[in-house]
């Protein structure tokens, strides 16, 4: 794939192209979240909500939007000419024959602990089209724009696995506030109807005034909460005597499911990371990337299925330097790629390894599996151009969907190991070409869903979770 003769003047990455159901945003004192519940119920294709099922695993995806550049991570090519290669050196890690970027000297101290795919490509050169590729597991309708036509993968797991009963939403996304709209990041619903969303916590955990909405009750309204109960029961009395059919007495059920959430305290605790010792969250790094690496652990360990973690400027509300990016989209229009590297690796190095670390520490290895991918790599040739923000001339890498690194690291699968490879210049697979639905199928495989089987979409036709693709063997977990 050759680069576009027009390089871009500027690249924001992935927007919203409308209006989103902020789940984030609802009202604990209204009780939004029992309406939630009950649409969850009526939306649901299987009727009330899904299959909890047995299983504890658990997945958290790290998402770094705007692409990961795989020639300054995790797929160097030192051999490559200049204008290829870049200007960083591989390191070696802990496993023989396994190198990393010299940038990422703790990813080397534990390259046992984790797994990387080198060979991933697709077709979608657009964010729009990459993120919904990514996503959905679905080559999309369009190329552009992220309002899926498809679920994401993060619906298909809630629809399938729903509750466990423990109060804790079984999806959840965390991501920058302003860039919390369901459709930012290709995260929608689609045919399963908004009711599997994730429910999404906007805001930088870093923040010493970060909170999170709609769970626990202020304590300005823990006077009000029996008046309001009260008042409840007595609307469903009133909803009761108009409709003997038992519709409405069902509705109770999820009026109690509302609460419990508002109100248990495994759920609350579970979002606060006041309860870490500062030497965790030291560890961790006290920025965006770790904490929120921080709050995705603790989530699954307190039982939800999926955490979407979105790592797109390590520090939100801090001046982003003038030659370094928002996020990893490193045109050279946008950043120079290798100040920004030098700015946000460390960052990344920290938070992720910390991640890795404390799961295998904490004995939850095998049960929740965590993959760090992106929408697409960049272009294996550097160009120059002069920067929008910098205003002088600097290098980066354009998009380039034909070659990606992916990480995963637990899941019970095989760890150490590089699967599949690229030609000397980085620009495509010649060993085990995969697609993202390779990728998804392995995941799919971790959490016990039958990728194979069907969902009934909203008009209740049948749609196949996952249309085509297979488990990357090399990562299967011994029987």
């Amino acid at each position: 794939m050759k680069s576009s003769p027009t390089a871009p003047r500027f690249c924001p990455g992935p927007l919203s192209r409308r209006s989103f159901l902020q789940i984030g945003g609802l009202s604990a004192a209204g009780l939004g979240l029992g309406d939630l519940l009950r649409h969850e119920a009526l939306a649901s294709p299987g009727g009330s909500g899904g299959n909890s099922g047995s299983s504890n695993k658990s997945v958290i995806f790290v998402w770094l939007p705007g692409g990961m550049p795989h020639m300054e991570t995790y797929d160097m090519k030192p051999e490559a000419p200049a204008e290829y290669r870049g200007v960083f050196a591989p390191i070696r890690t802990n496993v023989k024959g396994i190198e990393v970027c010299e940038l990422l000297p703790m990813h080397a101290k534990i390259a046992d602990k984790f797994a990387i795919v080198r060979s991933i490509q697709h077709e979608f050169s657009d964010h729009g089209g990459a993120h919904k590729r990514m996503m959905t597991g679905r080559p999309p309708k369009t190329p552009t724009g992220t309002v899926n036509d498809a679920p994401a993968v993060s619906s298909i797991v809630k629809q399938v696995l729903g509750a466990d009963g423990n109060g804790m939403p079984p999806c959840v996304a965390a991501v920058d506030r302003g860039r919390h709209g369901i459709d930012t990041f290709a995260l929608g619903s689609a045919w399963l109807g908004a009711a599997q969303n994730p429910f999404v916590v906007a805001g930088d955990p870093s923040d010493p005034a970060f909170k999170v909405e709609s769970i626990g009750v202020r304590q300005e309204m823990e006077t009000r909460l029996e008046d309001r109960l009260a008042m409840l029961q007595g609307m469903d009395r009133l909803r009761r005597d108009l409709d003997k059919s038992g519709a409405m007495e069902a509705m109770d059920a999820f009026n109690t499911q509302a609460m419990d959430m508002l109100t248990s305290e495994q759920v609350r605790s579970a979002f606060d990371l006041s309860q870490e010792p500062d030497s965790v969250r030291d560890r961790y790094g006290r920025h965006a990337y770790g904490q929120r690496g921080l709050l995705a652990r603790r989530l699954v360990e307190a039982g939800t299925r999926f955490v979407t973690v979105v790592w797109e400027n390590p520090d939100p509300g801090k001046a982003i330097p003038a030659d370094c990016a928002s996020n990893w989209d490193s045109h050279a229009v946008n950043c120079d790629i290798f100040a920004d590297c030098r700015w946000r690796m460390p960052r990344y190095d920290q938070a992720l390894t910390a991640l890795i670390e404390d799961l295998h520490q904490r004995g939850l290895d095998k049960d929740v599996m965590l993959v760090v991918a992106s929408d697409f790599g960049h272009t294996p040739k550097i160009n120059v151009q002069r920067g929008n923000k910098s205003k002088v001339m600097q290098p980066g890498r354009d998009h380039w969907p034909k070659a990606m690194s992916v990480l995963v690291s637990g899941g019970g699968a095989p760890m150490g190991q590089v699967v599949g490879a690229t030609n000397a210049k980085g620009e495509e697979p010649t060993e085990r070409i995969l697609s993202p639905n390779d990728l998804w199928a392995t995941v799919y495989r971790h959490l016990g869903i039958d990728y194979n089987e069907y969902l009934k979409n909203l008009e209740g036709l049948p749609m196949q979770i996952l249309p085509f693709g297979r488990p990357i063997e090399e990562l299967a977990a011994p029987a």
